[in-house]
C-alpha cells in the first residue's frame, strides 16, 4: 500500500524566523524552496544585468531596482526574485506586502537553481501580477522571457528589447555582454 508523502507548510511568519545562514528559503503556497548562496558566474551575470538596467532607468526615473526583491502574496507566498524592478512609488514602503507594482522579475538560474526557477517560480510571477519575468539560464547563455497571456519562456540568445510604458524609449539589451565571456565553469 502506497503511503502519501506529507510535506510540511509554512507561513511567512514562520519564514521569518529560519536561520541566517547563507540560504535563500522562500515559500510557494506554503511549500518550502530552499537554494544555497549565488556563486560566482550567477554574481557576475547579475551585476552586468544591474549596471544595464541602471543606465536606463536612471537613478530618479520611474522604476527602481531591487537585488534580491520579494514578492508576497497571502501568508504562505514569499518569493525572491535575483532582480526586481518595481514602480519608483514603491521604493521606500516598510514592507514587501506593500509592493503591487512589479514591472520585471528576474531569476539568473544556475545547477542548483534551475528547476524552481523554470518549473514553478516564472508562473508565480505571472500569477501574483509581474508584468515580466526573465530566467537567464548559466547553461544555455539565453533569456528566457515570460509575459501574462503569451507563451512562456521564449528564448532569446542575442538581444531582448524591454520597453515598460513608463519609459520613453526602449530598452535593447545585448544578451552575450550580460553572460560576459564564456568560462568552463560558468553553470
Amino acid at each position: 500500500m502506497a503511503m502519501p508523502l506529507v510535506a510540511p507548510r509554512y507561513t511567512i511568519a514562520d519564514l521569518d524566523r529560519f536561520p541566517d545562514d547563507g540560504n535563500r528559503y522562500e515559500l510557494l503556497g506554503g511549500v518550502l524552496l530552499v537554494t544555497p548562496q549565488a556563486g560566482v558566474p550567477h554574481q557576475a551575470v547579475l551585476g552586468r544585468l544591474i549596471q544595464a538596467l541602471w543606465a536606463y532607468l536612471g537613478s530618479t526615473g520611474p522604476g527602481f531596482i531591487m537585488a534580491p526583491g520579494a514578492i508576497q502574496a497571502g501568508n504562505d507566498t514569499h518569493l525572491e526574485p535575483d532582480l526586481l524592478i518595481i514602480s519608483a512609488r514603491f521604493a521606500n514602503v516598510k514592507s514587501w506586502r506593500q509592493i503591487r507594482d512589479w514591472w520585471l522579475a528576474v531569476e539568473v538560474s544556475g545547477p542548483a537553481s534551475r528547476i524552481y526557477d523554470r518549473d514553478f517560480k516564472t508562473a508565480a510571477y505571472l500569477r501574483a501580477g509581474v508584468r515580466e519575468v526573465w530566467r537567464l539560464d548559466l547553461r544555455d547563455r539565453t533569456l528566457y522571457l515570460s509575459r501574462t497571456g503569451q507563451p512562456v519562456e521564449i528564448p532569446h540568445r542575442a538581444q531582448v528589447v524591454w520597453h515598460p510604458v513608463e519609459m520613453a524609449e526602449p530598452l535593447t539589451l545585448d544578451i552575450a555582454a550580460i553572460f560576459g565571456p564564456r568560462s568552463e565553469d560558468s553553470d
